[in-house]
């Protein structure tokens, strides 16, 4: 009977563990000569370092190129991230600009309130607009003022500088302002220094036409715009506007008041005229009335 042949396997085993071995032997020897501390072992790790090291570049770049890509990598994550916090930083700022310029706004309308003169003897409240419902047809503004401020139908309104419109129409919170410009509104005026009285009616543009001019070569553009006080409606001497020339040739008034930035108005308190009830007093003292005389006995 024919023997077995030897398989493979029988050989395998020995050369792996004679490889290894060797291995493991040449690692050892490295170790140990790497760790002796001689001048020719010395000399001989720097021949070594010098021989091989220069020419594993190639080897290393894969390694080097990825760890740059890493560090590339967290650096594009930090920069996305402040981007990222600039950019919710610059919202809250831009907020906070809007904030501050209509803070600036509302400063500057008081400012303007505080700054204008009237008579002592007026009163006056002042009001937040709350909402602007002009029209081709119809211009007005509500207050956040009512009757229960005292506010009465016909007082007159003004923002920082000049006249603005008068009270139509009073609620319990709110009051309605009818604006100069509106074509229901007629406003008795002097022309300063002319002293000619007109009428500055309301006809849905921003600058009334001026009626019932006298004299109009008295009247230059530029003249001041005053409130008469006639009618007892309006208290005398507040601005108006100046006398402007449109290109028609007609007499018009640029009104003082802002009327594109209404956010604050000053509603004058002025009662009017005290009425007349009593006209002889006006003309002279009362006289006492005449005796009666009686007549009974003429007819005997």
């Amino acid at each position: 009977m024919a023997k077995d042949r030897p398989t493979s396997s029988e050989y395998t085993g020995p050369v792996r563990r004679l490889l290894l071995s060797v291995v493991v032997l040449c690692l050892f020897a490295i170790f140990l000569v790497w760790r002796i501390d001689s001048p020719r072992v010395e000399l001989f790790r720097a021949l070594v370092t010098d021989k091989f090291v220069p020419s594993l570049d190639w080897a290393m770049a894969p390694v080097t190129g990825t760890i740059n890509l890493l560090k590339n990598f967290q650096s594009y994550q930090r920069l996305a991230q402040q981007n990222g916090e600039l950019r919710s930083e610059l919202r809250r700022m831009q907020a906070w600009k809007e904030a501050a310029l209509q803070l600036e706004q509302e400063n500057a309308r008081l400012l303007d309130l505080n700054k204008v003169r009237l008579d002592p003897r007026l009163t006056y409240i002042t009001g937040v607009v709350l909402a602007d419902s002009g029209s081709p047809f119809r211009q007005s503004v509500l207050l956040n003022v009512g009757a229960r401020d005292g506010v009465v139908d016909g007082w007159a309104t003004m923002d920082g500088i000049g006249v603005v419109g008068r009270i139509s129409g009073v609620g319990e919170n709110t009051a309605r302002v009818i604006l100069l410009t509106d074509a229901s509104s007629r406003i008795p005026a002097i022309i300063q220094p002319s002293g000619q009285r007109v009428i500055v009616a309301g006809d849905n543009s921003s600058a009334p036409p001026i009626e019932f001019l006298e004299d109009s070569d008295q009247v230059r553009p530029g003249d001041r715009v005053i409130s008469s006080g006639d009618g007892g409606v309006f208290p005398p001497g507040l601005l108006i506007g100046q006398v402007a020339l449109d290109p028609g040739g007609k007499l018009r008034v640029r009104l003082s008041a802002d009327y594109q930035r209404l956010e604050f108005l000053r509603v004058l308190r002025h009662h009017g005229t005290e009425p007349v009830s009593d006209t002889a007093r006006i003309i002279g003292p009362q006289l006492p009335p005449p005796p009666v005389i009686a007549t009974e006995g003429l007819g005997q």
